[in-house]
């Protein structure tokens, strides 16, 4: 098995038998409780920083369950070195920034580099009029929930499309909604290279999405079916009734 399948059925098996609920106290709470050995504060660690920290790893590794595998190493190497977590960042930020080394060690593991200077970033820093948001209308019709999900896996697979630089900035300012401070922290790259990142991400994924709405562009406001028969249907009958066809 896999360091993914077996820690995964470990957890599995473990929150089967878990007979007390987890503490709720504060990160340094928890961080107390686990250096004296609870297993249940490493637990409540764990559960409260999940998904945060696969997303921080998600923005440089372009796999889910390599993904998934950084953040179980995270965690072990982040609660071996316990005591060395000072507040001076808050608990998740300074998770995520280990996460990051982890999955960026992944990518030279296999041959690829990622930048960190921002001189090119500079060189190619969009302007404010590239970068108009987006907002559509909520709905709760059925339609518009599968819009949602067709727009949701678009936009998921064009973040996927981006180079890591750029991706592990817009899950962290975007995604995971983190401040400009705490996503130079994790980056470890100043504040300055954060923004310009960011908004080259996103103009990078207006690209990509443009590209990906003409590419469908020609499928949509079908009408064919049953619609298009009714019509036929409508207009043959009324040209028969005016004469200006025969009867078959």
């Amino acid at each position: 098995h896999s360091k993914t399948a077996s820690l995964t059925m470990h957890s599995s098996s473990h929150s089967s038998v878990l007979l007390k609920p987890l503490p709720t106290g504060s990160d340094e709470q928890l961080v107390a409780s686990a250096l004296q050995g609870e297993q249940s504060a490493f637990e409540a660690i764990m559960r409260r920083h999940n998904r945060l920290l696969f997303r921080a790893a998600r923005g440089v590794v372009t796999d889910d369950a390599e993904a998934q595998d950084v953040v179980q190493e995270t965690y072990l190497r982040a609660f071996t070195r316990l005591q060395d977590f000072q507040g001076g960042a808050s608990l998740g930020t300074w998770l995520a920034r280990i996460a990051i080394n982890l999955a960026l060690d992944v990518l030279r593991r296999r041959g690829r580099s990622v930048p960190t200077d921002c001189a090119q970033d500079v060189d190619h820093e969009p302007s404010p009029e590239h970068m108009m948001s987006f907002s559509a209308p909520q709905s709760a019709s059925p339609e518009s929930a599968a819009a949602r999900t067709e727009l949701r896996a678009l936009l998921q697979s064009a973040i996927e499309g981006l180079p890591p630089i750029y991706r592990s900035v817009f899950m962290l300012r975007a995604v995971q909604e983190m401040s400009v401070d705490e996503a130079a922290y994790c980056l470890q790259v100043s504040d300055a290279v954060v923004k310009t990142r960011y908004l080259r991400a996103r103009s990078l994924l207006r690209d990509a999405l443009s590209a990906q709405v003409e590419a469908h562009a020609e499928g949509v406001f079908a009408f064919a079916g049953e619609r298009c028969d009714q019509v036929v249907r409508h207009v043959l009958a009324e040209l028969q009734q005016r004469d200006l066809i025969q009867r078959p």
